[in-house]
């Protein structure tokens, strides 16, 4: 294969990322939420093979007829906040007014997020929560908490959206990356074996999300907190 013709296949790799959110809207209607996650969990997988790739092969010199950002754009708010936010309302885990305000607030303000062109910091982190609501409603529905509970997530990580917290980007962020990364990968298996049980209560794979969660929720703070050694 040529180099454009490489370039090419990465972006027609993101795409995938479409098919993978409307397999998962499918199962979600349905009801059938343990394969619409490991839907999700396929596409959060794309995702984090998808960037390395173009950088790689250079898609914005290579394959500059696609606008790669805005095509992982599209795609993450599709498989990261519109179809996660419908399985939260659907669901019955957020009842009544809860469910309403968790669909808008999330679907609103991702959207904003989204467009906001300060969303990067300097060392390839996200300035703010960078709207992987799928990662919060696979653990919601992994551990079935009180709705206040999960309310109480939704409402703070909606605001820290838009504060001045880090979180670390799995790949980009080299800072601590030899942990990230494991933990990132680690996330994804859990995550994968959560949905393949369809939640079972007694499943070992809750407490690895709580862990791999905390951790890549809180990493990126902890960043801010910790100064890091200088190496001169």
């Amino acid at each position: 294969m040529t180099l454009r013709s490489k370039a090419l296949a990465v972006h027609l790799l993101t795409a995938t990322g479409a098919v993978f959110a409307m397999l998962a809207m499918l199962a979600a209607v349905d009801e059938k939420w343990n394969m619409m996650f490991l839907w999700l969990v396929i596409a959060f997988f794309v995702d984090g093979i998808d960037g390395p790739l173009a950088r790689r092969y250079d898609v914005k010199t290579n394959a500059p007829i696609f606008d790669g950002v805005l095509l992982d754009l599209i795609i993450d708010y599709l498989t990261y906040v519109f179809v996660p936010a419908y399985a939260l309302f659907k669901s019955g885990l957020l009842p009544g007014w809860t469910g309403w305000f968790a669909i808008i607030i999330i679907t609103f303000t991702s959207a904003m997020y989204f467009a906001d062109t300060r969303m990067k910091t300097k060392d390839n982190s996200f300035s703010g929560f960078p709207g992987c609501w799928n990662m919060l409603v696979l653990v919601i529905f992994a551990l079935a908490p009180n709705f206040w509970v999960s309310l109480f997530l939704v409402a703070s990580l909606a605001v820290a959206m838009f504060l001045p917290l880090k979180f670390v980007h799995p790949v980009r962020t080299e800072r601590w990356r030899g942990v990230t990364l494991p933990m990132a990968l680690a996330w994804t298996f859990f995550a994968g074996w959560a949905a393949w049980v369809n939640f079972h209560p007694e499943s070992l794979a809750h407490w690895g999300l709580v862990i791999t969660s905390i951790y890549l929720l809180l990493a990126g703070v902890a960043q801010q907190i910790i100064p890091e050694k200088s190496t001169t």
